[in-house]
């Protein structure tokens, strides 16, 4: 069966519509109105109550004009050209639907990964490529990108872009090779493709210099006992144990192996300095028990 974006983007947006259906009806929010329309998907993000992050309700928004637009029209190779904002509304689905009602419901097994692995033929990028955009495509694209705010493009949330290499291959059996960007491969590969920095200029802090950094910035008694809470609460790195020690929010945190220990970035002492920055989220840390 050959990918249509249009399809695609329509059984999304159902899927997305029952989701929230489902969570609002837990909530006690009634769904459907006397006249008997239910919550459209559109009207659910726009509540100040949704439960999605900024960059999935992005995600969303450009997936229903996406509908809009090209769900009875044939565009042929354009289909292809929003593969990544699509994989991020499958990545997002599954993020929401076990944070909403419980890992026993993830789909990760198997439909995590399974658009991404619908990859194009090298021929097809060449004709994608090659190609001017139809007007129609062209004017929704322009449309997308108006509504963004600067680096939300960037966003994993919004669309998901991967890493990839060509492994060496006769044309006949040439085939991508997909690459997680925070995996250890992908930052080695970023290290190569666009400019390599020491860990030591990323993450410079120890846990005792960011402990008296958020201190002097916040004017709070941030301690020790706070950072470990801190870092705890926000998952900013893997608790002592883990299976993998290194499964680190990449702009907070890193690992080093050789010594079993992490440091930290300014951007996670900004970050804390912004969340304790009110009595109601420093009392919340203080009594948070992990």
């Amino acid at each position: 069966m050959v990918f249509k974006a249009g399809v695609f983007s329509m059984l999304a947006n159902v899927a997305w519509t029952y989701l929230l259906h489902e969570y609002y009806e837990q909530q006690g929010v009634k769904i459907v109105s006397p006249e008997g329309f239910s919550l459209l998907l559109s009207q659910m993000v726009a509540r100040h109550d949704c439960p999605l992050s900024k960059a999935c309700k992005q995600n969303l928004m450009a997936l229903k004009e996406i509908r809009d637009v090209v769900e009875h029209r044939t565009i042929g190779m354009f289909d292809h050209k929003w593969l990544p904002l699509f994989q991020s509304t499958c990545l997002n689905f599954e993020k929401a639907l076990t944070e909403m009602f419980g890992q026993r419901l993830s789909l990760g097994h198997d439909l995590g990964f399974a658009l991404q692995f619908a990859k194009l033929k090298t021929g097809e990028i060449a004709a994608l490529q090659g190609h001017d955009l139809p007007e129609h495509i062209a004017a929704l694209d322009a449309s997308l990108a108006a509504k963004l705010d600067e680096g939300d493009a960037d966003n994993l949330e919004y669309q998901f872009k991967v890493v990839y290499t060509l492994t060496s291959a006769s044309k006949a059996k040439a085939h991508f090779q997909f690459v997680q960007p925070d995996s250890a491969e992908g930052k080695e590969i970023q290290n190569v493709l666009i400019k390599f920095k020491p860990k030591d200029d990323i993450w410079p802090f120890k846990p005792g210099e960011v402990i008296a950094r958020v201190a002097q910035a916040s004017g709070r008694p941030f301690t020790s006992d706070k950072h470990q809470r801190a870092w705890k609460l926000y998952e900013a790195r893997p608790r002592k144990g883990a299976v993998d020690p290194a499964a680190t929010k990449a702009d907070f945190c890193t690992y080093h192996p050789p010594y079993d220990s992490y440091t930290y970035s300014q951007a996670w002492v900004d970050f804390l300095v912004e969340q304790i920055a009110t009595d109601e989220r420093w009392e919340a840390l203080s009594k948070f028990k992990g």
